[in-house]
């Protein structure tokens, strides 16, 4: 069987008037072409949401937007990646920024929501809560809660063989702290991660 290969990204650029920068990624050349559709209609939706949701922010007008994109995992037929929106408001105390990310398995030819990732019926949610809970106590993260509670469809990316399970500003932590990222390695949660799945993919060891 050959081996998946990786998926050809390029950047797109979206400009409006001065301070506005918006790059996002798009996928090209791939074998499947109504899958190279898909991804590139779910990126173009999503980044225009980022847009959106900072435009309408606030009532004062808009100084500057940056958009940048990351690719986290682009191989084993799982491409997963990040969307983040900058954007500073006339008079705002300071900017705000937005990530929103991205998880496409090749193999089934769907986006991926973080129930997609784990077994029909495991407790997925309340073990990631325990595993993220036990990091804010090692690392000594200040959370507005004593307790964090992870979301079924809490917002996470894959990187290699780990879980990145992390948290909208202000979410849980004061704006200092920035993105509070949780990485959490599959072998961790193997037994409840669906082995047919993206995770599955990454924990196989060839």
């Amino acid at each position: 069987m050959p081996k998946p290969m990786p998926v050809c990204i390029v950047p797109n650029q979206i400009t409006g008037g001065p301070g506005k920068n918006v790059v996002y990624p798009r996928a090209y050349a791939m074998p499947d072409e109504g899958m190279e559709q898909f991804i590139n209609q779910q990126i173009v939706f999503e980044t225009q949401q980022l847009i959106d949701q900072q435009s309408g922010e606030m009532p004062s007008p808009l100084i500057e937007m940056d958009g940048s994109f990351e690719i986290k995992n682009n191989q084993r037929d799982v491409l997963s990646l990040s969307l983040s929106n900058y954007a500073y408001h006339y008079q705002a105390a300071h900017g705000m920024t937005y990530i929103q990310s991205l998880t496409f398995d090749l193999e089934k030819r769907k986006r991926c929501n973080l129930s997609d990732l784990f077994k029909a019926g495991s407790n997925y949610a309340e073990r990631l809560t325990e595993l993220v809970n036990a990091q804010i106590k090692r690392r000594d993260i200040q959370t507005f809660e004593e307790s964090v509670e992870v979301q079924p469809e809490q917002d996470f990316y894959i990187a290699d063989k780990t879980l990145v399970i992390y948290f909208q500003l202000y979410a849980i932590t004061p704006y200092v702290f920035g993105f509070p990222m949780f990485p959490i390695s599959v072998y961790d949660i193997q037994d409840i991660i669906d082995e047919e799945g993206p995770l599955g993919r990454m924990a196989v060891n060839n």
